[in-house]
């Protein structure tokens, strides 16, 4: 047999270099045509409840009596590595209370916005979006307590308008927004001034701010949390609204206890005060105390809830007429998908 000489050897090592470029270089194209593929998707939850009383304290969604509906909620989305969208539509008596101030074909639009990805830093947002401010949310899979604060039943649910997040590190974000009139989803009021949104994150904690519009809304907002162990979370609200015409405050802690993967049981102590005539009551002050146990199975989630508030004068009505207390049992059942 033929020995290779020197000038073969070089060949077939050339050959082997660049066959190993050529393959590396392919894998590598492959991997980021895959990673740049646009995905859709579909996802939401269906939520239905029992109340046991027909008085309820006067906070948003779970306020109806006996068997009750809350929403069916259905999300597309369309997310790319620059852009994309996001359609959130609500359907029932949950999803109406979210979007009230909305008409027409409009009416079940939770959320219906579009993205794009200017930088792996900066990401503009046009549309309408669910609100940054305050610890809960519309959607009954997101919160732990089933029924929802006076200071979130309070604030905007959302906002239609421009924004900026910022990331600026792993652990500090910025958002910076101009919007429409609070929770004026569908267009701006003719004649009415635009809102200025801004929002810090540090390490998990948000420090929210909301301004202007016709009745110079002024709202300071902050939201954050903490582990305090493996299995216990301390979560935490605190805010401040004035406007023209009303001020309301509170503060909110949410302890909650992880005993196995599938139970957990958790409590909502909130402190609120008003000075106007919003909502529940005219000047006074509210304490309420929520415990809810939530027990998962797969996407199934079951919370059973006691609610307990008391008043400064009496704001509430239950069958013996006027009180400054209320309580009320709730069971809900929650399907994500």
């Amino acid at each position: 047999m033929k020995q290779l000489t020197n000038k073969s050897l070089l060949f077939v090592l050339a050959l082997t270099v660049a066959f190993t470029v050529i393959s590396t270089e392919e894998a590598k194209a492959q991997e980021a045509e895959a990673q740049e593929a646009p995905t859709f998707s579909v996802s939401g939850t269906v939520d239905t409840y029992f109340r046991s009383s027909e008085y309820a304290p006067g906070t948003s969604f779970a306020n109806l009596s006996g068997f009750a509906l809350g929403m069916a909620n259905v999300i597309l989305s369309y997310e790319g590595e620059k852009h994309g969208f996001v359609a959130d539509l609500v359907y029932g008596p949950r999803g109406a209370d979210a979007v009230f101030n909305s008409t027409g074909s409009s009416s079940i639009v939770n959320q219906l916005y579009v993205y794009y990805n200017v930088s792996e830093k900066l990401t503009l947002t046009l549309g309408n979006f669910n609100t940054f401010l305050g610890y809960e949310v519309i959607s009954p899979a997101a919160n732990f307590n089933y029924s929802t604060s006076y200071m979130f039943s309070y604030g905007p649910f959302s906002h239609t308008g421009l924004k900026a997040d910022v990331s600026i590190t792993d652990d500090v974000s910025m958002m910076l927004g101009v919007f429409n009139s609070t929770d004026q989803t569908e267009s701006q009021p003719m004649d009415e001034d635009y809102m200025f949104g801004a929002q810090l994150g540090l390490y998990g904690q948000y420090i929210n701010f909301l301004s202007g519009g016709d009745t110079s809304v002024t709202q300071i907002d902050f939201t954050g949390g903490i582990d305090i162990t493996d299995s216990f979370y301390l979560g935490v609200n605190a805010t401040s609204f004035e406007d023209d015409t009303i001020e309301f405050s509170g503060v909110a802690l949410y302890p909650q206890y992880s005993f196995s993967d599938s139970f957990a049981l958790g409590a909502r102590y909130e402190a609120f005060t008003e000075n106007g005539s919003l909502g529940a009551f005219g000047d006074g002050d509210n304490t309420s105390i929520t415990i809810t146990g939530s027990y998962s199975s797969g996407n199934f989630t079951l919370k059973p809830e006691f609610r307990i508030d008391t008043a400064s004068e009496k704001f509430y009505v239950d069958a013996d007429g006027d009180t400054d207390s209320l309580s009320s049992f709730v069971l809900a059942a929650i399907y994500s998908f």
